[in-house]
């Protein structure tokens, strides 16, 4: 039981453990290939001493890796993600339908799910000979500045959009939107149409159309993307193709018929 002292690694220990093994496994960030011990410790918040400790025993479970002076994320973390529920359901249910997404479009395609007021990126397939995006899968952005973001808190309860207004509308390019009333109007269009957009508010010349894919009580469990470079991609043109797969999608995991009220809304 948590609270009842148990042993990993040969070391007694709590759940006081566990809440510093997890902020150790969390300094990491999607593009890190490695962390060395004053870096983990920074970005930890623990001593140096207490994450090289723990560091070292996650190295023995498997969920680090050594790399010199250096650790990084092990693969045993990626097999155990792989056997979260929603997630493979839910990506393996897509994959198929990107596919096709891609091929139409010929433009990045990215599905993603929220967590807390961040999404994340669970599948992205690269457009054919195109320019690379800066996304990367299990990568995260806020929510609030995403086409697949607001695209699933259009479609969330209130309490999830309420704590991505709490924790405040942060700007990730001078296009993102900040006022929480603008925003939540935002949300209210999409509900309507069926389809959202990043219109470089993630980052400069980065564009999207998002829509989100449902689960029977017509909330969502994630979002399609199609996204490109603003010199390379129409969004008006990319919208329709974003908001039949992700509809599709809806229906294969079990949602009743469309319940949209419009259509996607043109963009620009």
């Amino acid at each position: 039981m948590v609270g009842q002292l148990f042993y990993i690694g040969g070391m007694a220990s709590d759940d006081t453990f566990l809440r510093r093994a997890v902020a150790v496994l969390t300094a990491f960030n999607a593009d890190d290939d490695g962390l060395g011990a004053a870096e983990l410790a920074r970005r930890s918040g623990l001593p140096r001493s207490t994450a090289h400790r723990i560091a070292l025993d996650l190295v023995a479970a498997g969920l680090l890796e050594r790399q010199g002076t250096r650790v990084r994320l092990g693969l045993k973390l990626f097999e155990i993600g792989q056997r979260v529920p929603r997630q493979r359901v839910l990506r393996d249910a897509a994959v198929p339908y990107m596919s096709d997404l891609r091929e139409a479009t010929r433009q990045t395609v990215h599905l993603a799910v929220l967590e807390g007021t961040e999404v994340v990126y669970v599948e992205i397939l690269g457009s054919p000979g195109g320019p690379e995006l800066p996304s990367k899968v299990g990568g995260r952005l806020p929510a609030h500045v995403t086409g697949v973001g607001k695209a699933i808190l259009a479609f969330s309860r209130p309490d999830a959009v309420q704590a991505v207004l709490d924790a405040g509308l942060v700007k990730a390019s001078g296009r993102s939107v900040a006022a929480p009333g603008l925003f939540a109007r935002e949300l209210e269009t999409i509900h309507r149409e069926g389809v959202a957009y990043d219109r470089e508010e993630s980052g400069p010349g980065i564009v999207c159309a998002a829509s989100p894919v449902l689960g029977p009580d017509g909330l969502a469990l994630g979002a399609l993307s199609v996204s490109g470079w603003s010199s390379g991609m129409r969004l008006a043109a990319v919208a329709p193709a974003v908001h039949t797969a992700a509809l599709t999608l809806s229906r294969t995991l079990g949602r009743p018929r469309d319940r949209s009220r419009g259509r996607p809304a043109r963009g620009s």
